[in-house]
């Protein structure tokens, strides 16, 4: 079976992680900030904080800013359920604004509708790996003097207008699980420019206190202070190590999915049956994902292809179920289809194609001819 993703491994990658094993630390020790750094210089932040997954990062944002009941913050419902999650995880109510039909990112004009005076925060999705209008986004956060977040968990090494994702919002989360750009296992970070949220998801993360172990190491003391109330939100060295090495590969692992992309793009190009999501001019697309749309007009169904080509060894998936569909969701919040049909009427079409840096030349002319044969 090919995968619609997963992570790519080197002998240096285990070499740095076994080195670390080997240290006298396996958490809170230096590797940690070693790999904050690090994503600090590639995206162009001041603070980095590592996490134990992109939740965890999407949770400790929602902290360090302050969500609590009766603060809504908007969202596209095309994302995964983490996204709306962290808000209710603080809360907060999600209120979602829908989508951009050809590109599945947040409307900057539906956004606009949706806020009223309990609206604290705007979440824009990088979708697949194409970052939003985030010139569009500033305006409206700054003429209502709202808060920016990105959840940029399918988009690092992406860029909107020659600025990298990671520092065109006032927070960023990313994902390091083994489906993304680069992997720690699981992981997260945070990217921003503000001290003091820096601080507070720092605190967040390790049970609201004060100071980890190697810091009351290092000072010879043993006394911590609970400030907060926290979670153990982690990472651990090891990880971290694996979160540098594959770090310095990124560009070589972006320019890999830029060609895959470009090899799909020329096949579906002269196609009306089938067709990618657009791209805009001014953005560079990380391709965290590859999405087709499938046109309705075909005999087949999308439930009809995607199980012909998952019986071809071929492991598409869906990305996603529109958040408020979820029973959670209609359940809690009272969402029913037809709230926001863009995203619904997008959601029974698009597909998700492989995409990863180690997919050979024959799995993706195998993925083509496949499709070639079941939908041309």
């Amino acid at each position: 079976m090919i995968p619609y993703g997963r992570q790519l491994i080197n002998e240096d990658d285990i070499e740095a992680v076994v080195e670390v094993l080997r240290s006298d630390y396996l958490t809170t020790g230096p590797k940690i900030n070693e790999f904050e750094n690090a994503i600090s210089e590639y995206v162009g932040t001041k603070y980095s904080i590592a996490l134990s997954s992109g939740t965890a990062a999407l949770h400790s944002a929602m902290h360090a800013i302050g969500i609590g009941p009766g603060d809504e913050v908007i969202l596209p419902p095309i994302t995964f359920a983490a996204t709306a999650n962290c808000v209710v995880y603080q809360g907060g109510t999600p209120v979602f604004a829908d989508v951009e039909p050809e590109t599945l990112l947040i409307d900057p004009i539906k956004v606009e509708k949706k806020i009223t005076p309990k609206t604290k925060v705007i979440i824009g999705v990088d979708y697949a790996g194409q970052p939003c209008d985030w010139n569009a986004l500033r305006g409206i956060a700054k003429k209502h003097n709202l808060i920016l977040v990105a959840d940029g968990c399918h988009a690092l090494g992406a860029e909107y207008r020659g600025v990298k994702v990671g520092s065109l919002a006032d927070l960023t989360a990313f994902s390091f699980h083994p489906v993304k750009h680069i992997t720690t296992g699981e992981g997260g970070m945070v990217t921003t420019d503000n001290q003091d949220w820096a601080e507070k998801i720092r605190m967040f993360r390790n049970h609201g206190i004060t100071t980890d172990h190697r810091e009351r190491e290092e000072t010879g003391s043993w006394l911590y202070e609970m400030t907060d109330l926290g979670f153990n939100y982690r990472i651990t060295d090891f990880q971290s190590a694996l979160g540098i090495s594959q770090l310095k590969k990124l560009p070589d692992f972006l320019k890999k999915r830029r060609k895959i992309a470009d090899q799909y793009n020329t096949f579906f190009s002269s196609r009306e049956s089938v067709k990618p999501l657009s791209v805009k001019t001014d953005r560079l697309h990380a391709y965290h994902l590859y999405v087709v749309k499938l046109h309705k007009d075909k005999e087949n169904s999308r439930q009809d292809v995607f199980n012909q080509l998952r019986k071809n060894g071929i492991g598409v998936n869906v990305h996603y179920i529109p958040v408020h569909m979820h029973p959670f969701y209609r359940k809690n919040f009272g969402y029913k289809a037809g709230d926001y049909p863009v995203a619904e009427k997008a959601f029974e079409s698009i597909l998700s194609l492989p995409m990863f840096p180690s997919l050979k030349k024959n799995e993706i002319e195998h993925v083509i001819e496949n499709i070639r044969q079941i939908i041309f």
